[in-house]
C-alpha cells in the first residue's frame, strides 16, 4: 500500500501504523504532475495498481454565504477537493487499465448531494466529485474499472474537531443516530467498495451519514 499525503510526516505516520508493506509518499494533489508521480511510485513499488482511494480534502476558511466567499478561498477548496480528485483519476485510470481493471473509491460527502449554508465551495466541489465518479464509472465500466463515492456526514477527524466542538448540538440535532461519525464508521464501506465483494457496484454514491439525508 502506498500512503500519500501532502505532509510527509503524516504519510510516514500512517505507513508506520499499517506496517512494513506500506510505503509513504508526499504528494500535493492540486499538482497534476505530483499525482502522476504518486501513481508511478505505487506501480514501481508493487508492480501494478489495483485499488485507489482518493481521500484528500480541506474545509473553507470560514462559514460565509455564497456572495461573500473569498475568491482565493474558493480556489483553494476546489483545487484540493475537486481538481485533486480529477488529477488523481486521470493518473490512476491508465495504471488500472494496464493491470486489467480495478476499483477506485472517491471520498465525497453528504454535501455531494445536499447543501449547507456557508460552505458553497465545499458543496460545489463535493457535488463535482459525485459527477466525476459517475462519469468515470460509465466510461470505464467495460474496461473492468469500478468507481464509487462515499458520502459521510460530519466525521470526527483532526480537520473537523474544532468545528464539531463549536457546533456539536447543531450537528447532532441533524443526525437521527444521535452522534457524529468516527473514521471507523466510514472505513468498512470503503474497504467493501474496494474489494471484489462489491463486483457489481459502480457509479454509486453511498451514504454513511447516520440518517442525515433520509430526512
Amino acid at each position: 500500500m502506498l500512503v500519500a499525503d501532502y505532509a510527509s510526516e503524516a504519510a510516514d505516520a500512517v505507513a508506520g501504523e499499517v506496517g512494513e508493506s506500506a510505503r509513504p509518499f508526499a504528494a500535493d494533489v492540486t499538482d497534476p504532475e505530483a499525482c502522476v508521480a504518486m501513481v508511478e511510485a505505487a506501480v514501481d513499488a508493487y508492480g501494478r495498481l489495483d485499488v485507489a482511494v482518493n481521500n484528500a480534502g480541506i474545509s473553507p476558511a470560514a462559514l460565509v454565504r455564497l456572495a461573500d466567499v473569498d475568491v482565493a478561498d474558493w480556489r483553494r477548496v476546489v483545487a484540493t477537493n475537486l481538481d485533486g480528485v480529477f488529477y488523481s483519476l486521470r493518473a490512476e485510470i491508465p495504471a488500472l487499465l494496464a493491470g486489467g481493471g480495478g476499483s477506485i473509491v472517491n471520498m465525497a460527502s453528504i454535501y455531494g448531494v445536499v447543501a449547507r449554508v456557508g460552505v458553497a465551495a465545499y458543496t460545489a466541489a463535493k457535488h463535482g466529485v459525485v459527477g466525476l465518479t459517475r462519469t468515470a464509472a460509465v466510461e470505464y465500466g467495460r474496461d473492468g474499472i469500478r468507481v464509487n463515492a462515499v458520502g459521510p456526514a460530519t466525521t470526527e477527524t483532526p480537520l473537523t474537531r474544532a468545528v464539531i466542538a463549536a457546533q456539536h448540538e447543531e450537528i447532532v440535532a441533524k443526525l437521527p443516530i444521535g452522534r457524529v461519525a468516527v473514521p471507523e464508521d466510514v472505513a468498512p464501506l470503503v474497504v467493501f467498495l474496494a474489494s471484489d465483494a462489491a463486483a457489481f457496484c459502480t457509479g454509486g454514491w453511498y451514504a454513511v451519514d447516520g440518517g442525515w439525508t433520509a430526512q
